[in-house]
């Protein structure tokens, strides 16, 4: 089979899945996008050619992108690991969502301890954050929080901030939203 007739069967089966999965009937989704129930089975079957006009009606029927309804399965599935020895953190990449409203999460490992007041930073947005090993160092304005694992922390990113370490290596959780992923999360060359 071709990759055009791989994705295209792909699609097929997302429309299926998403249709099954969402308790909606042939007619259900049919309705929903304007179409017959029978120009919708034979599309979901491969017995005919889905227009783009269409495509896009089922992707917004069914709660989805048409870019993720028509995106290849080739994502790498394993999730490696980004090191940045200068800053003493390794991270791993989640989950990544641009866009408005849009945020990352990321797990950590932090091995050096929080830096300066000068190396503070300050930006739009939320972080929250929990300790899954460790003890982190938060300093948030004048102020150093200890945050013990299995303890969290939320706070708004206009507060001058930093974090690291404290007697030892850190993992944390972070959920950053998107203007706080602009800041924090630079690409590691």
């Amino acid at each position: 089979m071709t990759q055009d007739g791989e994705l295209d069967a792909l699609v097929r089966k997302r429309i299926r899945g998403l249709r099954a999965a969402l308790g909606m009937s042939l007619d259900d989704l049919a309705a929903a996008c304007y179409l017959s129930p029978s120009t919708l089975s034979r599309i979901e079957t491969g017995h005919r050619r889905i227009s783009l006009d269409q495509l896009t009606a089922i992707a917004r029927a069914l709660g989805t992108t048409l870019d993720q309804l028509v995106e290849a399965n080739d994502a790498d599935v394993v999730i490696r690991p980004q090191h940045d020895a200068e800053r003493g953190v390794t991270r791993w990449m989640l989950r990544h969502a641009d866009g408005p409203g849009g945020s990352t999460v990321v797990k950590m490992r932090v091995t050096k301890p929080v830096p300066g007041p000068d190396e503070l930073r300050a930006h739009p947005g939320n972080d929250w954050l929990t300790v899954l090993s460790g003890t982190l160092a938060l300093r948030l304005g004048e102020r150093t929080i200890l945050v013990q694992a299995g303890e969290a922390a939320e706070f708004s990113t206009m507060v001058p901030h930093a974090f690291g370490a404290h007697g030892g290596a850190a993992e944390i959780l972070c959920i950053l939203d998107h203007d706080g992923r602009r800041t924090h999360l630079h690409r590691l060359a």
